[in-house]
């Protein structure tokens, strides 16, 4: 090679040439922080916000270990953080195994809860065939992304806690997400129509994500034809939810939020330096390393007022606290989409006041919002149980149906709806051929 005529390196030639690695059978992936798959190539702050980086066909499986008879398409792509910084995180596209000739397939950005700071909990991770990921809730929610799949739409499943786990930030996720469908939409081997509608759907953690979402997708995102939202109990309110959580059977989720913030709020992280304990900082080092249930099973009861060394509501009164207390509660913005919100009554993770709350701000921003206020069921059941009117909610948004019919009721508990029954026979039988790894055909016409 003629050195002295090579044309000088700026670090932007790949852009346009994007690399894609078929599939390997039969590789067992390496955990997203070792993977070089997630390292951005040099020169990828240049490209437009949802730009593909690379790409990669992947196989997925139940719990690591059932192989599913679906084409999983994994894109690294250029997306924002929350101070308007380039990064760069990995979505999962899988694509029904029946598609419709002639038919726009429809969308939909699933948000896992992922809760946690390693990225064995990513979904880009945890939904690969021999993933070690126990305790990451990705793996269950696979029922549910399996449930869209045999609706016929194909499914993005962001990281939406980005390259480094960062629960809990502000717009950040958002940005993930609406960044994830550009991304898809652009991809030509996807074969994805740029007009088509789309869905967003999460629950409690990926509630969260998902809201961020539908508060940004009008300014950050308009040419996305996002057409309705399903937000299943948003974590509204951290603050409240730190302070209703510690001490209580989940005080692992407020002490993987408090962990991972401390890395992007330096007067937070200095507040822990400060204040907590030597065993308050080894335990904030420590759960950085556990998936979500591990943490949740390894630390019911903890109280970190005695991991502090002056009394913990003087802490959460400090200034410092206050302010990523405030920059990280919902609601800064007015969803444009459509949005059907859930939440228990009788939730012990998230409280039904700060969903009240929210609901209230969006609907007097003039936000179309249905809110499903379910009498009897808890945090845990209510996910599963109104899986079937969230599915048809969208089914519904997607065929561009009036918001007027098939209402949700929004007072009649899900438990004594038997429209859920014929609905959860449906999912039922969709887990049974997920467990077991044979084919989720699409839902007839």
């Amino acid at each position: 090679m003629d050195l002295g005529s090579a044309v000088p390196v700026t670090g932007a030639e790949w852009i346009g040439t994007v690399p894609h690695e078929e599939l390997q059978r039969g590789v067992r992936p390496k955990v997203p922080a070792k993977d070089p798959f997630y390292v951005p190539p040099q020169g990828f702050q240049h490209a437009a916000p949802g730009t593909v980086l690379r790409s990669r066909d992947v196989e997925v499986a139940f719990l690591g270990l059932i192989p599913q008879k679906f084409t999983a398409t994994q894109l690294l792509y250029r997306t924002t953080d929350m101070n308007g910084e380039p990064e760069a995180t990995v979505t999962t596209v899988i694509r029904p195994t029946e598609r419709v000739p002639g038919q726009v397939c429809p969308v939909l950005s699933y948000q896992c809860a992922i809760d946690a700071v390693t990225s064995r909990c990513f979904p880009s991770y945890a939904l690969r065939r021999y993933a070690h990921a126990t305790g990451a809730l990705a793996q269950f929610e696979f029922f549910l992304i399996a449930a869209a799949l045999a609706e016929g739409w194909a499914v993005s499943v962001p990281d939406h806690e980005g390259a480094k786990g960062i629960w809990g930030t502000p717009y950040e996720p958002g940005y993930r997400i609406l960044d994830g469908l550009r991304a898809a939409l652009g991809t030509e081997r996807l074969k994805l129509s740029a007009d088509a509608p789309i869905g967003l759907w999460g629950y409690s953690g990926g509630g969260l994500a998902t809201a961020w979402a539908a508060e940004l997708a009008g300014s950050y995102a308009p040419e996305l034809n996002i057409v309705g939202a399903v937000l299943g109990s948003p974590v509204a309110d951290l603050g409240h939810a730190f302070r209703r959580l510690n001490g209580s059977l989940y005080a692992g989720l407020p002490a993987m939020v408090v962990a991972a913030l401390s890395h992007v709020y330096p007067d937070l992280d200095r507040v822990i330096q400060e204040h907590a304990t030597e065993t308050g900082k080894a335990m904030l080092k420590r759960v950085e390393k556990m998936t979500t249930a591990h943490a949740v099973l390894r630390l019911i009861g903890m109280d970190m007022g005695k991991l502090v060394d002056r009394p913990l509501d003087e802490i959460l009164d400090l200034p410092e606290v206050q302010h990523v207390f405030e920059s990280i509660r919902l609601g800064t913005a007015v969803p444009t989409p459509p949005v059907l919100l859930v939440q228990a009554v009788h939730d012990r993770i998230v409280s039904v006041d700060d969903i009240d709350e929210l609901a209230e701000n969006y609907q007097s921003g003039g936000a179309a919002v249905t809110y499903h206020r379910d009498l009897f069921s808890e945090h845990m059941l209510l996910h599963p149980m109104s899986s079937p009117m969230a599915l048809r909610w969208l089914s519904d948004r997607f065929a561009g149906k009036p918001l007027s019919e098939h209402l949700v009721r929004t007072k009649w508990p899900t438990l004594l709806n038997p429209v859920t029954y014929a609905g959860m026979t449906r999912l039922l039988r969709i887990a049974a051929k997920v467990v077991t790894g044979r084919t989720v055909e699409r839902r007839p016409l």
